[in-house]
């Protein structure tokens, strides 16, 4: 009889002390209104920049990755922010002007391609590029600050 009365006890004490606690939350001062979403002025501009080892971006393994937001500010995992945003801006937008490859960048001919990828938004507007370089030597010449990661 002892354990029933002990478990009564307990069950009595949880139920009472549930009661106090939903009697506290019901009378407890109302919690602020949430803050005001503020709204740029500007598109959203954030981007899933990889580098990958392969001929196409289905076909590659992704060995790095990094994000970028570039509005409101430069923020994301990329090393350089600001100057991939930079570049860019500079750029319109353009990853084939991005990924140029340099005049004059002399490189072999061998065949081991490398992939770059970004997708999401830029301004506003959705965003799927892919490039596939011939070799890591145009993959170095054509990547600029945006795939430098």
């Amino acid at each position: 009889m002892r354990y029933i009365t002990g478990g009564f006890a307990l069950g009595a004490a949880l139920a009472l002390g549930g009661l106090v606690a939903a009697g506290t939350s019901a009378t407890a001062a109302p919690s602020p209104a949430p803050a005001a979403q503020t709204q740029s002025l500007y598109a959203p501009s954030a981007l899933v920049l990889t580098i990958g080892q392969g001929d196409s971006a289905t076909a590659a393994g992704v060995q790095r990755a990094v994000t970028l937001t570039c509005m409101p500010k430069a923020d994301g995992t990329h090393p350089n922010t600001r100057g991939a945003c930079a570049q860019l801006r500079l750029a319109g937008g353009d990853f084939e002007k991005v990924t140029k490859i340099k005049e004059g960048t002399a490189c072999t001919r061998e065949w081991n391609p490398s992939v770059v990828t970004a997708e999401g938004v830029w301004e506003g507007r959705r965003v799927s590029f892919e490039r596939t370089f011939a070799n890591p030597c145009e993959l170095k010449a054509g990547k600029g600050t945006v795939f430098e990661f």
